[in-house]
């Protein structure tokens, strides 16, 4: 009887009706903003690709400056289908890892030198200042005097693209290594390569992961000039012969799929920045 009593308690009633209630639709809520994430996150290009194609639909592009997305799509399969998408994408990236693991094997050491010494600092300064602005198109002369034109021209161009950025960064994130830290190394005689190696280095990360990632997507970019030098292969390579033939949705094709390329190994970069420096928090708005 005292159960039955403490059932009819409006608490008790309460309780009932809230599982009574709860339904299949209950699991679901909380997908809905998972849902909606990634629909915000497709909204953009969905949008632009739909705007792209109604303007062709209703006569305001011509073809052959502005293909539609379905015929830059059919154009898409038929060039995977036949295997020679891959292909060039394989040497391309091959290409861009090889350029890009050069520049960040010379401009992490070099970074942190000139970060860390003062010396080194003013011996680089003025020739590094001097050749940084210059774009890794303009080398491409030399580049073919020196290498020829094989790959090793290819992967000087994209060595160059790729190295200020990774250095710039990785000196910057030097120098911000807070003066309270050093000042307290210094009281407590802290050894200079523990306080490099376990101060200086793990706070410098951030600075130098947005270098890595930002110097290769400069490689990318130096793909399509780094294979003008007489390429025969490659996704640059197949930008300008489709160029010269006005296969414009070709050309897209392959400006597509550059993006694409540049996305996945920046994604890649992210995730091990996320995995490396997990102290790390940013301000990501609301």
């Amino acid at each position: 009887m005292g159960d039955l009593a403490l059932d009819r308690t409006p608490a008790g009633r309460s309780v009932r009706t809230a599982e009574r209630t709860e339904g299949p639709g209950e699991s679901v809520r909380p997908f809905l903003p998972v849902l909606g994430r990634i629909l915000l996150y497709f909204l953009l290009p969905l949008a632009v690709i739909a705007l792209w194609q109604g303007l062709f639909e209703l006569g305001l592009i011509r073809p052959i400056l502005l293909p539609p997305p379905t015929r830059v799509a059919k154009a898409f399969w038929t060039l995977t289908a036949s295997g020679e998408l891959p292909r060039h994408v394989a040497i391309s990236l091959w290409r861009v890892l090889e350029g890009f693991a050069i520049a960040a094997a010379a401009a992490l050491p070099l970074g942190l030198a000139i970060g860390l010494s003062k010396g080194v600092d003013r011996a680089t300064d003025l020739f590094l200042q001097l050749v940084k602005p210059i774009p890794p198109i303009a080398w491409i002369p030399l580049a073919i005097l020196w290498f020829g034109i094989g790959e090793a021209a290819k992967v000087y161009i994209i060595f160059l693209g790729a190295f200020f950025p990774i250095l710039v960064n990785t000196v910057d994130g030097i120098r911000q290594t807070d003066h309270r830290f050093v000042e307290l190394a210094r009281i407590l005689e802290v050894p200079r390569r523990r306080f490099i190696l376990q101060v200086v280095v793990p706070g410098a990360l951030p600075a130098i992961m947005t270098g890595l990632r930002v110097g290769v997507m400069v490689a990318w970019m130096c793909v399509v000039a780094s294979e003008l030098i007489a390429a025969s292969s490659g996704v640059g390579y197949l930008i300008m012969d489709a160029r010269q033939l006005s296969q414009t949705d070709v050309v897209l094709v392959g400006m597509i799929t550059i993006g694409a390329m540049g996305k996945l190994l920046d994604s890649i970069l992210k995730h091990l920045e996320g995995r490396l420096i997990t102290w790390k928090t940013s301000f990501t708005g609301h």
